[in-house]
């Protein structure tokens, strides 16, 4: 944790009524910088929290959106009185990791909330960083016929820039970009990253070797640390630190992270026995979790990526899978967009007003 201590003055925006949805909590906990809401009942009393780890194992649990807020909230979470010493509560939140800390008073009553400062102090990651902007971006042609996907101008800035500032303004200055088609274009408008203040290397791939196989073009004096991974065309606001942070806190040999995606079927499903129907589900929703592109992985993963070998990160994962390696999964719920088609372009145009 980084140094100094606030009193939030702006911790009533962060309160939640017990009748509220988690899409409710999801949307507080986006658009705040505490990655938390207060669940707070009509008379003032602090009921339970909701973090941004509650809502990922709630997507992980199954849980819809729709639900009451009661469903995913802490109802035991670590609370302080208005009067306890300063360096009680940093001793505190120290130990156990914490950011905010509900105050309240004798009978419940929410006060305000404490939080540790984290902008007078930023942390930078000396973590490797690698953004995959080889593609050809074939199902966005004609707009791809002479620029890359990557710089493609989503609002007035090229994606590929957009992911650039997300990645250094979290902290993470050591940036790879694989190249492959027009190489050119994304080298003389980003340099070596200096005007950005960044460090940017090339990987330059002569004929593509999917997402896995670039890998293996990675220098061997890179930072033998957890490797952030991601596709060049897609937009998003994930958290990249607290990805890092699982990563770490697991150490399994890749993490993945993962969209919750839902399929509705269109009619009554019958399930029967034999030529018994045992009952009619009517239009049942199907919900799975899909490959989101982004990725952390292990150095004992990317270091050993054969030199030109092409193979895609979803069949890599899969043979450490075999092999009885740990992949894990990061749930997001943040905004997400895979640029693959013309109307995720279009959409990508009118999203980036709400993000930047």
């Amino acid at each position: 944790m980084s140094q100094g201590i606030l009193h939030e003055k702006n911790w009533g925006k962060i309160i939640l009524s017990p009748e509220s949805s988690v899409i409710d909590a999801l949307t507080v906990i986006n658009e705040g910088a505490l990655r938390i809401c207060l669940i707070v009942s009509a008379d003032n009393i602090l009921l339970g929290v909701i973090t941004d780890g509650d809502i990922r194992r709630a997507i992980l649990n199954n849980i819809a959106l729709t639900e009451n807020v009661t469903r995913v909230m802490n109802r035991q979470p670590t609370t302080i009185a208005d009067n306890l010493p300063r360096q009680h509560m940093l001793t505190m939140m120290q130990q156990q990791s914490i950011l905010a800390l509900p105050v309240v008073d004798h009978q419940g009553h929410i006060l305000g909330l404490e939080t540790w400062e984290q902008a007078i102090q930023k942390t930078v990651y000396e973590n490797p960083v690698f953004i995959m902007a080889g593609g050809l971006g074939s199902r966005l042609r004609p707009l791809t016929d002479d620029c890359p996907k990557p710089m493609l101008k989503v609002g007035n800035k090229p994606l590929l820039e957009i992911l650039l500032n997300q990645f250094i303004k979290a902290g993470f200055k050591n940036i790879y970009i694989s190249t492959c088609y027009m190489p050119e274009k994304i080298i003389e408008y980003f340099g070596d990253g200096a005007a950005w203040g960044a460090k940017i290397n090339y990987i330059h791939e002569d004929t593509p070797l999917g997402t896995g196989g670039a890998l293996g073009l990675l220098p061997k004096d890179i930072q033998k640390l957890p490797l952030i991974m991601i596709n060049g065309d897609v937009l998003t606001s994930t958290d990249f630190v607290r990805l890092l942070e699982f990563h770490e806190q697991h150490k399994p040999v890749a993490t993945m992270c993962v969209r919750q995606y839902e399929y509705q079927i269109p009619y009554g499903v019958i399930n029967s026995d034999g030529n018994r129907i045992v009952d009619i589900n009517e239009k049942p929703v199907h919900r799975y979790f899909v490959n989101a592109g982004i990725y952390v992985i292990s150095p004992e993963l990317f270091l050993n990526v054969p030199k030109q070998h092409k193979v895609d990160m979803p069949s890599l994962l899969d043979k450490h899978i075999a092999n009885s390696q740990e992949v894990l999964m990061f749930p997001l719920h943040e905004y997400w967009l895979d640029i693959g088609r013309i109307d995720d372009f279009n959409k990508a145009q009118h999203d980036i007003k709400e993000l930047v």
